[in-house]
């Protein structure tokens, strides 16, 4: 990363913050983290945001000793990579001290006690999903150590907080969250998170069994995946990352995730968030106009672009080749593309040493994952040896070159079609939430939606 794992207080601040020796100068305010937690988009990891909180200095041995015998609920896994994921439901579970967990851990595997029945070689163990009012309800002090107000949200600390301690190995199946957005503190060893977006959710095959009221799971093992009883998931965008002690997660609402211990002992804390728009109907109207204002500007000013460049570039397409086709598809999905754009830029905007993004992989698991990357990007090719995203190409520019001049002026007679900047009030809104179709289609889509699920 950008950053480095553990920033110290001698860390040098962003570009253009004021440096007080011997203070460390955080890269970004609470309320400017919370803004961009608000508008991201995809995963992203935040450094040098929690250098001065007091969990940043915690280990498995330190809360061994804070819990003082205390039993935690274990659950314990194989050490094997099948294709068939590892369930909760699947898996054996001990009641166990902190301590007697890394006595075992140091592969000294007792005879007796409650990990008599479980080689250290052959299986991993996970304390997972340990809420911290639970776990020290009576050392609340403690919850003073993860200071989640930092990143915007007031009061927020270790009470609203879980805990996850794992041995090398330890992994949760791949799921997704069904509310809220997660910030994940890593606090010793490291993490390595495979992560796909929400529009993925059809390759990835989900379930609602085992059954968890706040989470989905996906059929698949996302590292040892069985491509010939799931073929979809070829299709899936994984993202990879490992998190580094000292840095903080976020992972937006509904993102899948599979997260695996690559270290001998890993310490992580997590905060599910669910994220509120604070904004009022006057702010949300005014959004609103702009984001309409653009569109229409976008009308107005691209059309023209486009029509003059079907008219200057015509003999050049034809003596290039060039995929006439792949230039219709582009200008009809212009229009759509625009605010996702305009969204993807911002966000680009805010990345930098302190904010970086998890972004898609293209490199090839350890284990056998065939050639689920492979082709990334590329033309499929046919069984006759064609390329498949230049079948027919010729056939199709022909079908174009006689059919052109009518698309331009089809597209002039649009260029002067397109609605004129009107104010939206919220009359309008209410008569368009109101209509019967409007009605129809939403229902319609929650209807898609929940089939998803289930």
């Amino acid at each position: 990363m950008a950053a480095g794992p553990r920033a110290t207080a001698d860390t040098a601040p962003a570009a253009g913050a004021g440096e007080v020796e011997g203070e460390h100068i955080k890269p970004f305010t609470p309320e400017k983290a919370k803004e961009i937690i608000m508008s991201l988009q995809q995963p992203a990891i935040f450094c040098n945001m929690a250098v001065d909180w007091p969990a940043q200095h915690w280990t498995a041995e330190h809360l061994s000793e804070v819990l003082h015998g205390k039993q935690i609920r274990f659950r314990m896994g194989m050490k094997r990579t099948d294709t068939v994921p590892q369930f909760e439901t699947t898996c054996g579970y001990v009641e166990a001290t902190l301590e007697e967990f890394l006595t075992w851990n140091c592969d000294r595997s007792p005879l007796s006690g409650p990990f008599r029945d479980y080689d250290h070689s052959k299986f991993w163990a996970y304390a997972d999903y340990k809420y911290f009012v639970s776990l020290f309800d009576d050392k609340t002090d403690i919850f003073e150590g993860v200071i989640w107000s930092d990143f915007g949200f007031p009061g927020r600390n270790g009470r609203e907080s879980t805990l996850w301690i794992g041995s090398m190995g330890a992994h949760t199946p791949c799921h997704l969250d069904s509310y809220g957005c997660n910030l994940v503190f890593q606090v010793q060893g490291r993490k390595r998170w495979h992560l796909f977006p929400p529009e993925d959710t059809p390759f990835l095959y989900p379930t609602r069994i085992p059954y968890e009221e706040s989470s989905v799971f996906s059929k698949i093992n996302v590292v040892n995946p069985d491509l010939k009883r799931f073929p979809r998931f070829c299709k899936a965008r994984r993202h990879m990352v490992t998190l580094n002690p000292g840095q903080v997660l976020f992972v937006p609402r509904h993102w899948w995730h599979y997260v695996e211990s690559i270290d001998p002992v890993t310490v992580s804390i997590n905060s599910w968030i669910e994220l509120v728009e604070e904004t009022s109907h006057e702010v949300n109207c005014r959004y609103l106009n702009r984001a309409v204002s653009a569109l229409f500007d976008y009308y107005r000013t691209s059309k023209v672009v486009e029509i003059q460049a079907l008219r200057t570039n015509r003999e050049h397409m034809k003596k290039e080749g060039l995929n006439v086709h792949n230039h219709m598809e582009m200008e009809q999905t212009g229009g759509q593309d625009l605010s996702v754009g305009v969204v993807k830029q911002e966000a680009a905007s805010l990345f930098g040493p302190d904010l970086v993004p998890v972004i898609l992989t293209s490199e090839e698991l350890p284990s056998k994952t065939g050639s689920i990357f492979e082709g990334d990007g590329k033309d499929f090719v046919g069984e006759d040896g064609e390329h498949s995203g230049k079948l027919h190409c010729t056939k199709r520019q022909r079908m174009m070159s006689k059919s052109e001049d009518a698309i331009v002026e089809q597209n002039a007679s649009n260029s002067n079609m397109a609605p004129s900047q009107t104010l939206i009030s919220t009359d309008d809104l209410l008569d368009c939430l109101l209509n019967p179709q409007v009605t129809r289609i939403v229902a319609q889509l929650l209807i898609q939606g929940r089939s998803l699920w289930f």
